[in-house]
């Protein structure tokens, strides 16, 4: 009996005359953990998209080749059809719904029901609820992902990492499961989060699920993976077993060129001793990442990185500063307070965020990467518009001209400035929020995980961006980041956030050890603990 469980034959897939994938071959087998690797473009996402019947696939005249489950040829139409023959997806962008608890958006049309009199008569539609059926369901799920949370808690509010593990507590609660896709789980989880999310897979995998894990973290392909298949400009590059490779060479293969994120210094730089932002007992009310009195000085020039674990207020502080969740404390900028729980008045001042929630804070979706590119500027500094006195009107060769330059020095990939966003892939959708936030033309830069959801080759290209802008233009920038080596390659010093407050303040070249101790809540080794300079 084969162990093949899924087969891809010979797919090629056109969008408007663009060939995104070409002549595709692949096996996934049963109890195998398969990583699918490539740049954002390489054609994942649409590969994904024929697997599960999206209608984005057969609304543009379908696709070519076949598919094959078990051995047997099948024609999958819908995503309910794919959930039929045991095909389950974990969505890099959360398909939650805000307004119900845990138990309810896990069993979201699996629901159990328990007759009573009125529906014996009028029919099932009309049966209760079993609730302690459901919630001892999901209790079993978030059991199985190590959650210590109650599955009665609304969503809504909840840290993004949260959100992901009730994602894939979904995925496992349902029945006759034989594949699972995880496209980028382990994007908002924290290096703890992600070891336990891995040991799941390895779980899953075990009990003779397939699995295809689409991830731009190398050394996680590296540990759970046993085989990898890298796809570049809609090719299929090679297949082989993980241990047959490297990190190193699945980069260069997936991005067609070596990638270097090591850090490198400059003679460029100019640090002024004038303090730019001046932070001092800032309080920050964000669900699951609560600020608690936090300090800290930032330098006009320096580049300043924010680390943490999940759930410690890392996340909080930038949010806090531009007023997306309630706040409260000093905030000084250029020397005068800023308006706290105003995020007009922060960008008014010359501040500018990029937000780790891209679909949720940082994104119009269904708008061009125009508008989304000139929208704030336009509003807040009536920027791109022509003034005729009684009316004002976009300038739309202007707007056209200055975003397809965004779009050619970010390397966002889409058909044209006109593309909704929506129909971006989520790194590119990353790059229209960072392309925002600098036409802005911001005297500070917030960044939060600028790099979530991006492959390894625009990873590079986003941190040598804001490198670029901190020497050219001496732009101070403060980056928030899980990715502790992002940190590392781009700042000056990094700030580690432990229960909502500096816990000390490190230079990138510290040990792991230091960073360990530090972000685990051990003062060991810390420098200014806290947070002033």
């Amino acid at each position: 009996m084969s162990d093949i469980l899924l087969s891809f034959r010979n797919i090629a897939k056109e969008f408007s005359g663009n060939r995104v994938l070409n002549n595709i071959n692949l096996d996934i087998k049963k109890g195998e953990i398969h990583a699918l690797i490539g740049e954002n473009g390489a054609g994942k996402s649409t590969l994904m998209n024929i697997l599960f019947g999206m209608p984005v696939i057969h609304t543009t005249g379908g696709f070519e080749g076949s598919i094959e489950i078990e051995g047997e040829k099948v024609q999958i139409t819908s995503p309910h059809e794919a959930m039929a023959r045991g095909i389950g997806m974990v969505h890099q962008e959360f398909m939650l719904i805000p307004g119900y608890t845990i138990t309810e958006n896990i069993k979201i049309n699996r629901e159990l029901t328990n007759p009573n009199p009125i529906s014996r008569i009028f029919g099932k539609q009309l049966e209760t609820l079993d609730m302690k059926r459901m919630n001892a369901d999901a209790r079993k799920a978030l059991d199985i992902m190590g959650m210590d949370i109650e599955e009665y808690t609304m969503v809504e509010g909840l840290p993004v990492g949260h959100m992901q593990f009730i994602e894939i507590a979904r995925e496992i609660d349902k029945s006759g499961v034989k594949l699972l896709v995880f496209d980028e789980p382990t994007a908002v989880l924290t290096e703890s989060e992600t070891q336990n999310l891995l040991s799941v897979l390895e779980k899953l995998a075990a009990t003779g699920i397939g699995i295809i894990f689409i991830s731009h973290r190398l050394d996680e392909v590296m540990q759970v993976s046993h085989r990898v298949t890298i796809l570049r400009d809609g090719e299929l590059v090679v297949t082989k077993p993980t241990e047959d490779t490297n990190k190193h060479e699945i980069a260069e293969l997936m991005v067609g060129r070596k990638v270097i994120m090591e850090r490198s210094g400059s003679d460029k730089r100019k640090i002024s001793d004038d303090i730019i932002l001046s932070i001092r007992n800032l309080e920050v009310k964000m669900p699951g990442e609560e600020v608690k009195g936090f300090n800290l000085e930032v330098r006009k020039g320096e580049i300043v990185g924010i680390g943490g674990l999940a759930g410690q207020g890392k996340l909080g502080v930038a949010n806090g500063i531009m007023g997306i969740f309630p706040a409260r404390g000093e905030v000084i900028f250029e020397g005068r307070p800023l308006e706290l729980n105003n995020p007009k008045g922060a960008l008014a001042a010359g501040l500018a965020f990029v937000s780790e929630d891209r679909k949720g804070v940082g994104l119009l979706l269904d708008d061009s990467i125009e508008l989304n590119t000139v929208f704030t500027s336009m509003q807040i500094h009536n920027q791109f518009l022509i003034n005729l006195g009684f009316a004002k009107f976009m300038n739309a060769r202007r707007i056209r001209r200055h975003t397809q330059a965004m779009i050619n020095d970010l390397d966002i990939r889409c058909t044209s400035s006109k593309q909704k966003v929506g129909s971006l892939s989520g790194g590119n959708q990353q790059k229209v929020c960072l392309a925002r936030a600098l036409t802005q033309n911001p005297k500070l830069l917030l960044v939060s995980e600028p790099t979530r959801g991006i492959d390894v080759g625009a990873k590079k290209l986003v941190l040598d961006l804001l490198k670029k802008l901190n020497e050219e233009q001496g732009l101070t920038i403060v980056m928030t980041s899980s990715e502790l080596a992002e940190l590392r390659s781009i700042c000056d010093r990094i700030v580690i956030v432990c229960e909502g407050k500096v816990e000390g303040i490190l230079p990138p070249d510290a040990s792991n050890t230091e960073f360990g101790l530090m972000m685990s809540g051990s003062r060991a080794g810390s420098q200014q603990g806290d947070g002033i300079a």
